[in-house]
């Protein structure tokens, strides 16, 4: 790999992209706050921020009050200096989030996908309708990245396999890349809110860890060295077929429920045990756990936690990540309660315990995460090109 020689302009990329990361972490700076923060002199701090103030990706953001003198001027990344967008996609829904540079999100729509057919059509539309909230033109959004229940073929970036969402295949991206533009990314839902939990919530500063989804469906989310773990082919994490005793193994994989785990702690599997335990069929599982815990029906929760340690456990033994997260509607509705639980019933299984957490993300996880993927996109493009 070349190397690139120490120049100046090399030296004020550099300095600029920190000066910007410090605006976006730590909030209004003054040029002397600036200054300490990066090392650099008072002067040098000044024509960064004059020059970043030029290009406008920084604005003026108010005044600090100080003691004798004038009050010194703060400084922040101009929000409206770039925009990405977000979905999440589902069978029944696909809602779209429009984020300004700093993560704020400005707007956010819902469409039925029933209303156009055609993904990319779909897709289109959900993003029109979001700039349109947001008042913000398409052509301002600078990446655009998409969350889908299947797997996500890491070299090509289509979807290889999705039973939920067969009209998600290969061919798709093309067609969303040829109407957006080049930086439109899908990328496994599951994943996604492991971006989200490493950025905002319960694995926030972790850099290994797992998230466990349970709900409607099943799925993993593996982080390792601060990074997404996809597989070769993008089938990390698809937990639902994990084999598990007493439980017989799929004979076909396009069939429905047909995987181990999915038939553990999948709708039906739960209905059931809740129907063990006196517990009427509820809307969802969501409203199954939440039945028991205020009712007090320990049964089925210790029940419901052993059956989500099985695959707590495996993914202990293999990858040994220190923190295991429950999300998901089953997680959501469990609680502390029973990730506690949980963690109790994979240390009586599994010689390495890991902590397990329930979510810290508050709104649309899947959605949350994929504005984080987009974010870092765009930023690493806008905040390289300052000089």
């Amino acid at each position: 790999m070349p190397q690139r020689p120490g120049t100046p302009r090399l030296l004020r990329q550099i300095n600029d992209r920190a000066a910007l990361e410090l605006l976006l972490s730590k909030g209004p700076l003054t040029r002397a706050e600036l200054g300490e923060l990066t090392g650099l002199s008072k002067v040098t701090s000044g024509q960064l921020l004059s020059r970043l103030e030029t290009r406008g990706l920084v604005t003026a953001a108010g005044e600090r009050p100080g003691g004798r003198g004038p009050n010194a001027a703060l400084y922040g990344v101009n929000p409206s200096s770039a925009y990405v967008a977000g979905l999440e996609v589902l069978p029944d829904s696909v809602t779209a989030g429009v984020a300004d540079i700093t993560g704020t999100i400005v707007a956010e729509v819902t469409v039925d996908p029933s209303d156009a057919g055609d993904p990319v059509r779909v897709v289109h539309e959900a993003v029109l309708r979001a700039c349109e909230t947001a008042s913000v033109e398409l052509g301002r959004l600078r990446c655009f990245v998409i969350g889908t229940r299947g797997v996500v073929d890491p070299v090509s970036g289509d979807v290889r396999y999705s039973f939920d969402l067969p009209a998600w295949h290969v061919g798709i991206l093309a067609g969303l890349r040829d109407l957006l533009g080049d930086c439109v990314i899908i990328e496994n839902d599951v994943n996604l809110a492991a971006l989200a939990e490493q950025t905002y919530g319960a694995a926030r500063g972790v850099e290994d860890f797992a998230i466990l989804w349970a709900g409607v469906g099943q799925g993993l989310g593996v982080m390792l060295g601060g990074r997404l773990h996809r597989g070769i082919t993008g089938g990390a994490g698809e937990i639902g077929w994990l084999p598990v005793p007493g439980e017989p193994l799929p004979s076909d994989v396009r069939a429905p429920q047909t995987g181990s785990f999915q038939r553990l702690v999948g709708g039906e599997a739960l209905g059931g045990l809740a129907r063990e335990h006196g517990i009427q069929d509820e809307a969802g599982v969501a409203g199954l756990v939440r039945t028991a815990l205020a009712t007090g029906n320990h049964g089925f929760i210790e029940d419901l936690a052993g059956r989500l340690a099985v695959g707590v456990a495996a993914v202990a033994v293999v990858l040994d990540p220190g923190l295991v997260v429950l999300s998901g509607d089953i997680g959501r509705a469990g609680g502390d309660a029973l990730a506690a639980r949980v963690e109790e019933a994979v240390a009586r299984v599994c010689p390495s315990r890991p902590s397990v957490a329930v979510t810290g993300v508050e709104g649309n996880p899947v959605l949350r995460g994929a504005i984080v993927a987009a974010l870092g996109r765009a930023r690493d493009e806008v905040f390289s090109d300052t000089v």
